[in-house]
């Protein structure tokens, strides 16, 4: 097992602060508020429609889809969601965040020893691309995301027209499971693949998930449960946000939260870095303890003539 410590972050309200389409449907001239609100009346409609359960996490990909062959979103396709990332606005210390973490660990000749490194992942019931297309996707060694496939528009023009993969807040967990064996990384391993503890490529325990409110119960509760830790991030000023979160660390279902600022000097900064010593400490002091159960064996001498 490669001593890997693993910051897995969602996105939206977690290192934005709003949605990722927002600028997207902004551009078009569609009102995001509107489209949103649409959105969530969906899942009831079709339900008494057409007597159909609807994913409220995921029907937001048909509405796109929709919007789009319709027109109202002319052209979108999967190039022009990854020029929307480039133009995303993240919280203030992002991406500095993701250098400072990782340096944190890996300038340190203690910490090099054990080959022990900081790794970053996403995970997020957004689009794909627009994460592959903003400026954190250089630092991140994985992302799970919804992804569309695309159709002619009957123009010869590419458009998003079928959905291709889908993350809600449930299957989350899945990607945790995936981050934890390894897979994509570690050759023929599946998320249903069998491994013993030790030859899982990410210990639970030395996971963070950061995340900002109620949706992400289910990944905060994996990752809590097998020993790693959670920090939940709500907006500065939003008194509504923070007593949310303050609800869920009583619940324990978070260890911490904290303003969305992840500048030097600001409590999640503090928080993740020291959370991340805490845990290359550990992992050091177990390879320690490793290494002693042969050092300490006493070698045989030669007798005496």
């Amino acid at each position: 097992m490669a001593n890997i410590i693993a910051i897995i972050w969602d996105f939206d309200k977690t290192l934005i602060s709003g949605y990722m389409e927002d600028p997207i449907l902004r551009d078009y001239g569609i009102d995001p508020r509107d489209f949103w609100a649409e959105v969530s009346s969906l899942p009831k409609k079709y339900e008494l429609e057409q007597h159909v359960k609807v994913n409220p996490d995921t029907i937001y990909l048909n509405q796109l889809i929709n919007y789009t062959k319709s027109g109202k979103l002319k052209g979108l396709n999967n190039q022009k969601l990854r020029e929307y990332g480039a133009k995303l606005d993240f919280y203030a210390g992002v991406p500095q965040i993701f250098i400072t973490t990782k340096n944190l660990i890996e300038s340190e000749k203690i910490y090099q020893e054990f080959d022990i490194k900081v790794e970053h992942y996403i995970i997020s019931s957004g689009l794909t691309e627009i994460i592959r297309g903003s400026q954190v996707a250089q630092y991140v060694s994985g992302i799970w995301g919804c992804e569309f496939i695309e159709v002619d528009d009957g123009d010869g023009n590419n458009i998003i027209g079928e959905i291709a993969y889908t993350i809600d807040n449930a299957t989350k967990t899945r990607a945790l499971f995936e981050i934890n064996k390894g897979v994509g990384i570690t050759p023929d391993v599946q998320v249903n693949t069998k491994l013993p503890e030790d030859l899982r490529r990410v210990h639970f325990i030395n996971m963070v998930y950061v995340a900002d409110g109620p949706s992400d119960i289910p990944a905060f509760s994996v990752v809590n449960k097998n020993g790693g830790a959670t920090f939940a991030i709500y907006p500065a000023g939003d008194m509504r946000a923070m007593k949310q979160v303050e609800q869920m660390r009583k619940d324990n279902r978070v260890n911490m939260f904290a303003e969305a600022d992840y500048s030097d000097g600001k409590l999640a900064n503090m928080w993740l870095c020291n959370k991340i010593l805490e845990f290359a400490e550990k992992i050091r002091e177990d390879e320690k303890n490793k290494l002693r159960q042969f050092t300490n064996i006493k070698l045989p001498q030669h007798l005496n003539d």
